[in-house]
């Protein structure tokens, strides 16, 4: 398998353009497998949605430049397992029905500039570009095994990313209570005051207090996020995330420009997880999207503590489940909470749905009328669809990661259910 005649970069432009992105104090890509495999894995982030388990298994059973290049090249699943059979006998476990469904969703991603302008788009806002060879790669991220990232963006400093390798994730609800946010401050500074890094989401309420905190006592927050690093989410935490990136470090899966979406945070919360040596959910409701990060806690074996609150609160309700039906430890301050992540231990990976073991959640916003009941396809599919703007299947299929035909039928579906409507230039929202 070789890669087409309109995916040819230059080498000393390929090494040009990764050179602007390495992280600093990292050597520069002289050797010309080394530039290659960057490039390679930035498109990547471009092409697979983050955890896609057929992406991971094909680059590491192929190398990420090999893998890329079969792609553009046209390969077919056979062809695919027919490679993967000379080095990667877990990717073979994969059937070839997975393979199908893998090439046909990459496919509307596929462009030979894209690799390029992801760098350079990087490059423009000090963003740099982390791959699993990287010496400040989170090792941790590798124990989600199939679902792991293939490369990650960052903005911030080396040091961040050096500080937490000891770590504890703080997540919780964005409707915080005072309670909520008082346990925040003082558990995220007493961590910090022990030499632990902090680790959320960047989100309102719990994420941004826990931040914030760290910041105020002097320590190292990581801020994950579920799009690019250049656009920063919400929009009402650019001065923390600002704060963040000069202080600490802010990292995702996406390259720049990449929009959040609710199945992007469901992905993010994995990479919170896995990145971090214990989760602490400090307050959650119910259908907290704070559970699905302790869901991926709980299935990679890290551990896993909750903070009680009033048993008259629903805004302690998911972190009562949590330690009612789901075996999180009671913490209800730092030390204990340091105690916890002292007992780190690591799994051997986590499958696609083992967040679930925690319930469905639908992530850092509410479920809403657009999504209730859709399923994961259409969910992708809403999420790529605007009130105005009307989109065509191939158009929607590009942003959702899905193929033209899982889109065609989603879009079925919705339009049977008056949640979407085609118009003379493709498709829109309905209002409500």
């Amino acid at each position: 398998m070789t890669a087409s005649p309109s995916f040819a970069p230059d080498l000393p432009g390929i090494r040009r353009l990764v050179a602007a992105v390495v992280p600093p104090g990292a050597p520069p890509p002289d050797d010309p497998d080394h530039a290659r495999d960057a490039l390679a894995r930035a498109a990547w982030t471009g092409i697979a949605e983050p955890g896609d388990r057929a992406a991971t298994l094909l680059v590491s059973g192929l190398g990420a430049w090999r893998a890329l290049a079969a792609v553009h090249a046209g390969a077919t699943p056979a062809g695919l397992l027919a490679a993967l059979s000379e080095t990667a006998e877990d990717a073979l476990a994969l059937p070839e029905r997975e393979w199908t469904a893998a090439l046909a969703r990459w496919a509307p991603r596929l462009d030979p500039s894209a690799a390029e302008r992801h760098l350079r788009q990087a490059a423009m806002v000090g963003a740099h570009l982390l791959t699993p060879s990287s010496p400040l790669w989170p090792t941790g991220v590798d124990d989600l095994g199939e679902h792991a990232p293939i490369a990650l963006w960052l903005r911030g400093i080396p040091s961040a990313l050096q500080a937490s390798t000891r770590s504890i994730a703080l997540v919780g609800a964005r409707a915080a209570t005072g309670y909520g946010d008082h346990v925040a401050v003082e558990a995220s500074a007493g961590l910090v005051d022990r030499g632990f890094a902090i680790v959320s989401g960047a989100a309102y309420g719990i994420d941004g207090t826990a931040h914030r905190a760290a910041l105020a006592s002097g320590g190292t927050t990581v801020a994950i996020l579920a799009g690019g690093v250049d656009r920063f989410y919400p929009s009402g935490h650019d001065a923390l995330l600002a704060r963040i990136a000069r202080e600490g470090a802010v990292v995702s899966e996406l390259p720049c420009g990449s929009a959040p979406t609710r199945w992007r945070f469901l992905q993010r919360n994995r990479l919170i997880a896995a990145w971090s040596g214990a989760t602490v959910v400090l307050e959650a409701g119910w259908r907290s999207g704070s559970l699905n990060t302790a869901g991926h806690a709980a299935a990679l074996g890290r551990p896993l503590g909750a903070v009680p609150g009033p048993v008259t609160s629903v805004s302690s309700a998911g972190c009562h489940r949590l330690l009612r039906e789901y075996d999180a430890v009671c913490v209800t301050n730092a030390d204990e909470m340091a105690e916890l992540a002292s007992g780190l231990r690591t799994g051997a990976g986590v499958d696609g749905g083992a967040a679930t073991r925690v319930g469905a959640t639908t992530g850092d916003r509410a479920p809403d009328d657009r999504t209730r009941g859709a399923s994961s396809e259409e969910r992708r599919v809403l999420d790529a669809l605007s009130r105005r703007a009307a989109r065509n299947e191939s158009e929607v299929a590009r942003r959702s990661g899905l193929s033209v035909a899982a889109v065609q039928s989603a879009l079925g579906v919705l339009a049977l259910e008056g949640r979407v409507a085609e118009r003379a230039g493709g498709w829109v929202l309905r209002g409500e």
